[in-house]
């Protein structure tokens, strides 16, 4: 998903259908040739949006990729089962990237968009799910397992933005995509073909299949909702259709805050919740909300670190007495890259500490400190050199070096301590509550990142880094309530 999310903010540049089709067979290196106030031509067949309008709809993509999470939990559990439901999933992906490899412009891009959304929300969730069916619950194997799957994550994020950025960036964005289609057709085979072989039964079958009655209701309330989308869809564009674009934005932002709020209140007010259950509950509210200003700042790496890396920083430094040229997608292989590099020691010192390591508030404040004191760092280039020039892309590296040590010592936390405070009748659902507060993040992010531009550069990183640093202070002193309201869980 963060690779896409990248190459979505580089290929927003402007473009006609003509200069969309001559770039195809005619490709080109070029030059940003973005401009705020008048059309023109990107030679590497680029779009035509400014880059804050860019920005808020590559958030609202993030925040409907973890939305949609959601419907791929129902649709396996209901209706395909996680096995097919994942290959589903990668169907639409592909396709998705399908329509980005075609030169028709916005139309394309808004249907590969509502194709990788729905395709990632298929694939999501049940890929792991299926990894944790491959051990029983107590095979020694099984964190080794996920272990593995999450290098190979990483590894696909580490690898895409040497191909598919550098190509879209430096000859083409449609041969770019296209290689990103291939590469899921690959994945694909692969996936069913290892499937057949190795584990055919797992994830065959719907956990709560729908008999006949759930079926039809399902297919009934199906197209009562697709037909009020399709009213609202109209309705926004016939409001105002020179500001249809921003005003879907504002209405997704929205939804993206509204559905975690409705998801609590249901929880809270369930009669399947006991007392002692209701009590974690509330724990894990505090927990939530700095999720969300947590990956409000991570999930930025997309937009505004984009941004400063392809507008601010030198782009062809010198070390060692020679010349590299870096490509701007290039920047998003530092977050995998350090996760990669720094996992093995938070996991040797989580080992080494045993019962002695912090507590989930305690690695959760921290964590929110060190990825605030990450935007704080981003203040400096600005202080020191103005906003004017060009700066290191050493402070990225020290940047993302800093936040994603922040990231290990909260992403994996809060999804254990999400499954530890569960309801039991609501286990997969907490489970879509934490990428809720993903999509949250990203929701409140699609309103806040046009703000982001040269003269509010300082500012904007000053800010939002002491918002984060002061919400893990908050969570530091208010931690023995939460503990007390969490029990047996630490």
């Amino acid at each position: 998903m963060r690779k896409l999310k990248t190459y979505l903010r580089n290929v927003f540049k402007r473009n006609t259908l003509k200069s969309l089709l001559l770039s195809l067979f005619f490709p080109r290196f070029s030059k940003n040739l973005y401009s705020q106030n008048c059309l023109t031509t990107a030679d590497n067949a680029g779009l035509g949006l400014p880059k804050a309008q860019a920005m808020a709809i590559v958030s609202i993509y993030g925040a409907l990729v973890y939305l949609s999470t959601i419907v791929g939990g129902w649709v396996a559990d209901r209706l395909l089962g996680a096995s097919r439901t994942i290959f589903l999933g990668g169907i639409l992906i592909t396709l998705g990237h399908v329509a980005l490899a075609t030169p028709f412009g916005l139309s394309s891009l808004f249907v590969a968009l509502f194709l990788i959304i729905l395709g990632t929300g298929m694939l999501k969730p049940n890929i792991s799910n299926m990894v944790g069916h491959l051990y029983s619950k107590d095979d020694s194997r099984r964190d080794t397992g996920f272990n593995i799957f999450v290098v190979g994550i990483n590894m696909g994020s580490l690898i895409a933005p040497l191909i598919v950025g550098t190509v879209g960036q430096g000859v083409n964005y449609h041969l770019g995509f296209s290689l990103a289609a291939i590469g899921m057709i690959f994945a694909l085979f692969a996936y069913w073909y290892g499937r057949l072989r190795h584990f055919p039964e797992i994830g065959r079958e719907p956990s709560n299949p729908m008999d006949a009655k759930a079926k039809r209701n399902f297919i009934i309330t199906l197209t009562i909702v697709l037909i009020v989308a399709l009213i609202g869809f109209f309705l926004i564009y016939q409001a105002s259709p020179a500001n249809f674009i921003n005003n879907f934005i504002n209405v997704l932002s929205i939804i993206g805050i509204v559905v975690p709020i409705i998801y609590f209140v249901m929880m809270f007010t369930s009669k399947k919740v006991e007392s002692d259950e209701r009590r974690k509950l509330t724990a894990y509210i505090p927990l939530f909300l700095s999720a969300i200003v947590f990956w409000a700042i991570e999930e930025q790496s997309s937009t505004i670190i984009a941004v400063w890396g392809e507008s601010r920083s030198n782009l062809n430094p010198t070390w060692f007495g020679f010349t590299f040229h870096i490509a701007p997608s290039w920047y998003q292989l530092l977050n995998p890259l350090f996760i990669v590099l720094l996992s093995p020691i938070f996991v040797r010192i989580w080992n080494k500490l045993g019962d002695r390591q912090p507590s989930t508030i305690v690695k959760f404040g921290l964590g929110l400190m060190l990825t605030g004191a990450s935007y704080l760092i981003m203040t400096l280039p600005g202080l020191l050199n103005g906003t004017s020039g060009r700066a290191s892309a050493l402070w990225l590296v020290l940047m993302f070096a800093v936040q994603m040590a922040g990231e290990l010592l909260v992403s994996p936390v809060g999804l254990s301590v999400s499954t530890k405070l569960a309801p039991v009748a609501f286990q997969s659902q907490m489970m879509a509550m934490w990428f809720l507060a993903d999509s949250t993040s990203q929701a409140i992010n699609a309103q806040i990142t046009p703000i982001f531009k040269a003269a509010t550069e300082v500012h904007f990183f000053a800010i939002t880094g002491i918002i984060g640093i002061i919400v893990g202070i908050i969570l530091l002193i208010i931690k023995k309530p939460i503990l007390k309201l969490m029990g047996d869980v630490r």
